[in-house]
């Protein structure tokens, strides 16, 4: 008897541990499940989950659809204002007031140059004027002294041959002058005063910053160096090359003037500039097989610096009417496109869709979808994760 109420209480004490040992269900403790799938392609996520994982939804709607394409650029100056400075007469600099990077007035003085060339200019100047003075009189004489029968014909025609000659050394001097850089001014200055001054005004043909300066004072300069570069960046162009494929983008001669076109770079990320295209090239590069583009845009904060990379967005004509979503909301698998709508506050829906052209912020919806529902934008990636889940 003793020995069966053994074999009865261990038996007991197995079953026991059997059934103590299982684990306490998930709901028995208090916790609750990130997601709970309740029909294929719905996708179920608890309050706490869709909050932390910022899951943002607006509808599809109706609009424009542009296309776009970007192309790399460089920021350049207006060649129509931008000058070489270099001297119109060999000489030593004397002085220097303009500086890099300085902003200077129409007419302002850059530098002064000593030039001996100049001053015998001047000199022969004078001197071709001396001798002009001396044919017209001697000239005068002859046409009285003609007149008297004291000289000849032949002499007469003489002293009116000298007098052209010395006519054109004066017309001749006067214009070297003038090629040298003195004004008419300071040719009048040097008939009134006759007296020589070999300095050289190097002045600023109009306002402008200065963008590059070759010359320090005491070196003697010639005439083919370059002593100041002056632009005025208030307004700067941007070139391009745009690849064959893409020329279609760009409107014809007369059109492309009024295409909208913005213009990005680096620098300030925040910030669009607008263009206006002022050449389409004729003729493609026969190695890189792309037509240059020019644009042309205001800078009156100076912002936009010579030589920086640019990014240049070109539209296309706007298609009216076509049901849109961000491309964050498409998802791809495999061979089949979708985007998430949300049924309620923690239930989302896969809706398979037919996606059209995408410009990298917006896809036309050709079918699956209509206008007014709504469309998960952000964090659709997990819902994907939690349907792949399901799936496996």
């Amino acid at each position: 008897m003793p020995r069966r109420n053994t074999l009865r209480g261990a038996a007991l004490l197995v079953l026991a541990g059997t059934f103590g040992c299982d684990p306490v269900p998930e709901s028995a403790k208090g916790g609750k499940a990130s997601q709970a799938v309740t029909a294929p392609g719905l996708v179920r996520l608890a309050p706490d989950v869709v909050a932390h994982a910022g899951i943002k939804v607006q509808p599809a709607v109706r609009g424009a659809f542009r296309r776009f394409r970007n192309f790399p650029g460089t920021v350049r100056p207006n060649e129509h204002a931008v000058a070489d400075i270099t001297p119109l007469v060999r000489g030593r600099v004397v002085d220097v007031y303009a500086d890099l990077g300085q902003e200077v007035k129409a007419h302002a003085l850059l530098a002064i140059l000593y030039s001996s060339d100049l001053g015998l200019a001047q000199s022969a100047y004078l001197k071709a004027n001396a001798k002009l003075y001396v044919a017209e009189q001697s000239f005068k004489r002859a046409k009285f002294l003609l007149e008297e029968k004291v000289i000849g014909q032949a002499e007469a025609q003489r002293r009116q041959g000298e007098l052209i000659s010395a006519r054109a050394e004066a017309r001749e001097a006067r214009d070297r002058l003038l090629l040298l850089g003195m004004e008419e001014k300071d040719v009048a200055r040097l008939d009134r005063d006759q007296k020589i001054q070999s300095q050289v005004p190097i002045s600023a043909p109009f306002e402008g910053r200065i963008i590059a300066r070759n010359v320090t004072r005491g070196e003697v300069v010639e005439t083919t160096e370059k002593l100041f570069v002056l632009a005025d960046l208030s307004q700067v162009w941007v070139v391009a090359n745009i690849p064959e494929k893409d020329i279609p983008f760009i409107h014809p001669h007369g059109a492309a003037q009024h295409q909208v076109v913005e213009v990005r770079v680096s620098a300030y990320p925040n910030e669009v500039f607008q263009a206006r295209i002022t050449y389409v090239g004729d003729v493609l590069d026969a190695t890189t097989r792309t037509m240059q583009l020019r644009l042309e845009l205001q800078n009156p904060k100076g912002l936009l610096k010579p030589e920086m990379f640019a990014t240049i967005r070109v539209y296309a004509e706007p298609e009216p009417n076509v049901l849109m979503v961000p491309e964050a909301a498409v998802q791809r698998d495999r061979d089949r496109t979708y985007v998430f709508l949300q049924n309620d506050a923690q239930t989302f829906e896969m809706r398979p869709i037919t996606v059209g052209e995408s410009n990298g912020e917006v896809v036309k919806v050709l079918n699956g979808l209509r206008e007014g529902e709504a469309v998960v934008t952000h964090a659709a990636f997990l819902l994907k994760s939690e349907l792949q889940k399901k799936d496996i």
